[in-house]
This record gives C-alpha cells, sequence and structure tokens, in this order.
C-alpha cells in the first residue's frame, strides 16, 4: 500500500465526514492520488467516461427509476392499495400488514426502498395514522423497515450495481432474491401481528367479500408488471436492461391509456425528477469506477486473495465477520458507497475460499438495506422524516423490532445459502 494511496483513503474519510456527497470525495482523492503518483491528471475523467459508458448493465438503472416514478403517479399506487386493504386489512393490525404486502407488490416495480418510503409509504403511513388507530412513530417505522424489500424481489437497482462490479448475472440475482424477499416480508409481518396482540391495536373494517373481484380487476394490470418483467428476462426475450426499458414503457402505458391518470404535465415532471434522480446515482457509479481504478492499481484484489488464503478461517466464519462489518458501515455510510466501492474488496477473499458469489451479493445487499433504517444514519429514516414530518425520535423508539425481525432473516440467508441459491439453480445457475 503507497503513501499515495493512504493519503487517497485519508482524503475520502475527511469529506465525508465533513458531509461532502460521497461522489464527489470519491472524485476528489482520486485527483489527490493521480497527482501524487504523477500520473496524467485527465486519467480520473477517462476512467469516469468510459467506464460508465463502456457498461450497457448501466442503463437499467434510469429505466428501473423511471418506471417507479411513473408507477407511483397517478392513481395506479390507490388501486394496488385498494386491492391490498381488500385481501389483508381483515385481520388485527391489518394496515400494519398492508404496509407490508404493499411494499411486496411494490418491490416488483420500484427497486428502490426509497422510492417506496415516499411514494406508496407517506400513503400509508397517513391511513394508519387517521383517527388515531396507530402512533406516528409505529406506522413510520413499519413502513421504514417494510420499504427495505424494495430492492430485495426483481427489479433491484442495488443488485445492477453488484452486478457491475462483480460481473455476475443480473438473472440469477433478481432470482436469488425473490425468497428473501419474501422471508422479509413474512418476518415483519409476524413482528406486527406480534405487537399488534400486545398493544391491542383494533380490527379494521373488512372489506365485504363481494368487492374484492372488482379491486382484483382494477390492480391485476398493474401487477402484471413484475411478472412480464421476469417473463422477459427468464424466457430468454429480453435482456436485464431491455426488460427495464419494456418495464417504463408498460408503466406508461398503464398511466396514460389503460388508467387515463397521467397528464402530460405530470409525465414532465417524471421525467425531469427521474433525469435527477438518475444523474444522482451515475455520479456515485462514475466516482465509484474511478476509486476502483485505484484499489486495482495498488493490487488490493491480490492481498485481499492472499490474506483470505493465508486466514485459517471457514468460509461461514468469514461471511459472518463481513457480515457484522457491513452492519457496522451501514449505520454511517449510504448503500451504494458499500456496493460500489467497500463490496468489492471482498470479492477476490469469497472466491479464494469458494463462498458462491450469487449468495453473497444477495445477503450483501440485504445486509445493505437493513442498513438504511439503521440510526444514526438510516437514509430512509430521514427520508420519511422529510415527507410527513413525524420526528426521527419516535421513529427510532418503535423501529427496534422490525430491525431485530430482520436481522434474524439475515442470520437465515447467511446460514441457509440455498435460501437465496434454490430459485437460480431452478433455472440452470451452476453455482
Amino acid at each position: 500500500m503507497t503513501l499515495a494511496f493512504i493519503v487517497c483513503l485519508g482524503v475520502l474519510l475527511a469529506l465525508a465526514a465533513l458531509g461532502a456527497p460521497i461522489a464527489l470525495s470519491m472524485i476528489v482523492s482520486s485527483i489527490v492520488y493521480v497527482a501524487m503518483r504523477g500520473q496524467d491528471m485527465a486519467l480520473p475523467a477517462e476512467q469516469l467516461i468510459q467506464g460508465i459508458y463502456d457498461s450497457y448493465v448501466i442503463l437499467a438503472v434510469p429505466l428501473f427509476i423511471v418506471a417507479a416514478n411513473i408507477m407511483n403517479a397517478g392513481t395506479v399506487s390507490e388501486r394496488l392499495l385498494g386491492f391490498v386493504v381488500a385481501i389483508v386489512g381483515r385481520f388485527r393490525g391489518g394496515l400494519g400488514h398492508v404496509n407490508v404486502v404493499a411494499s411486496l407488490i411494490f418491490a416488483g416495480m420500484s427497486g428502490s426502498a426509497v422510492a417506496d418510503a415516499a411514494g406508496i409509504g407517506k400513503l400509508i403511513i397517513n391511513m394508519m395514522r387517521e383517527g388515531g388507530r396507530y402512533t406516528a412513530g409505529y406506522a413510520a417505522a413499519i413502513t421504514a423497515a417494510s420499504s427495505t424489500i424494495g430492492p430485495i424481489i426483481p427489479p433491484s437497482i442495488p443488485m445492477v450495481l453488484y452486478a457491475l462490479v462483480s460481473d455476475q448475472s443480473i438473472g440469477y440475482l433478481f432470482l436469488g432474491g425473490i425468497v428473501p424477499g419474501l422471508i422479509m416480508g413474512a418476518v415483519l409481518m409476524l413482528m406486527n401481528a406480534r405487537i399488534s396482540a400486545r398493544r391491542g391495536f383494533k380490527l379494521e373494517e373488512p372489506v365485504p367479500v363481494r368487492q374484492i373481484p372488482r379491486l382484483t380487476v382494477n390492480a391485476f394490470p398493474a401487477l402484471m408488471m413484475p411478472v412480464i418483467l421476469l417473463v422477459g428476462i427468464y424466457g430468454g426475450m429480453t435482456t436485464p436492461t431491455e426488460a427495464a426499458a419494456l418495464a417504463a414503457l408498460y408503466a406508461l402505458f398503464l398511466s396514460v391509456v389503460f388508467y387515463r391518470a397521467l397528464s402530460f404535465r405530470a409525465f414532465w415532471d417524471i421525467m425531469r425528477v427521474s433525469a435527477r434522480q438518475s444523474a444522482s446515482v451515475g455520479v456515485v457509479i462514475g466516482g465509484a469506477l474511478i476509486f476502483n481504478y485505484i484499489v486495482a492499481s495498488e493490487n488490493i484484489p491480490a492481498h485481499m486473495r492472499a490474506f483470505a488464503g493465508a486466514l485459517d478461517i471457514s468460509p461461514l466464519m468469514f461471511l459472518l465477520m463481513i457480515n457484522v462489518l457491513l452492519l457496522l458501515l451501514g449505520c454511517l455510510l449510504d448503500a451504494s458507497t458499500l456496493i460500489l466501492v467497500i463490496i468489492p474488496l471482498f470479492l477476490p477473499a469469497c472466491r479464494e475460499l469458494g463462498i458462491d458469489l450469487v449468495h453473497f451479493g444477495v445477503v450483501a445487499i440485504v445486509n445493505c438495506m437493513i442498513g438504511l433504517i439503521t440510526p444514526p444514519y438510516g437514509i430512509v429514516l430521514f427520508v420519511i422524516n422529510a415527507v410527513t414530518g413525524i420526528s426521527l425520535r419516535e421513529m427510532i423508539r418503535e423501529i427496534w423490532p422490525f430491525l431485530g425481525a430482520l436481522l434474524a432473516a439475515l442470520l437465515a440467508l447467511i446460514l441457509f445459502p440455498d435460501l437465496v441459491l434454490w430459485l437460480p439453480r431452478m433455472f440452470g445457475y451452476a453455482g
């Protein structure tokens, strides 16, 4: 490890500690590294541009963002929410169950925890608080916890980013996330049922059974989006990037033609917001590509591989140690930084120890999503605070049981790799 790399890391950490955006911190620290090594100062820009434009898979990110924003607009959210309320709203803690099931459904559309929390999450929080049925803190906490499912069930923007740095199949990663996402939903619903029984939450007025067919028909076209996406990818008809374009087109068709709920002005606003969000993700990816070039220049992967080979440790123990580290880092860093900068450092060691990279990727992404709701950073908690005005103190007081349930699910995924790999292997994965 050279002096230039040590200084580069110091600048990166110092800028991040001062509150600078992590993407800009990576770019500035990379420029410092290049200057100290006496290399061409245009090298960071070259790596950024070449890395982004040479990677076809990155195009899926803005397309999934557009699809999610279109589905969150108009009446699509309300129609899906009405369907979910009819199905699970009749049980004790019904709106809590609605919250989780809605996140499971929207997970097949958005691929983003923040999008789920700011979109459908805000609607459900208002429903839960109406008439004082649930405290503001509880409604916000279960919304934050359930939003972590969004990036696990396909489509998933974090899995696209992981595929970029690990050279793994997006299709198999998407398949690997389905069962873990369902497990996360199940443990959150069990925790909600337990808390609801203990606190004596009132039963909701059940939706008459005769209305369920009508609500199902209204929601059915929107429910078909993840099905179309998965059939396109695993049927061999589209690449994941083409499937993302198809998802965006289908979302636009539903909102404009089928539901007639999207005006030209609203569409313009969606495209403007999507462009801003895509640019934000793109800058993070670009910064990570530059930083990963520096890591490769310093031969860090070979050092990590040699370190793993010298360790007298089982693959399971290594996996547990890495996940503890990621949980700690997740309290301070955002998910994109962990996936693009930190996780690639451990991939050579995983290969050396024989750890399946699809299993490792899904588990690591679940870990990163848990970090989104872990104090003190917890970006989803800040998003919900911004869109609802519910104080962070109230949310943090109520988040711990749900955090514990998700950690139990994470441990199960680590101990039993087949929970992740069963579906990919059913579709031909040989890992």
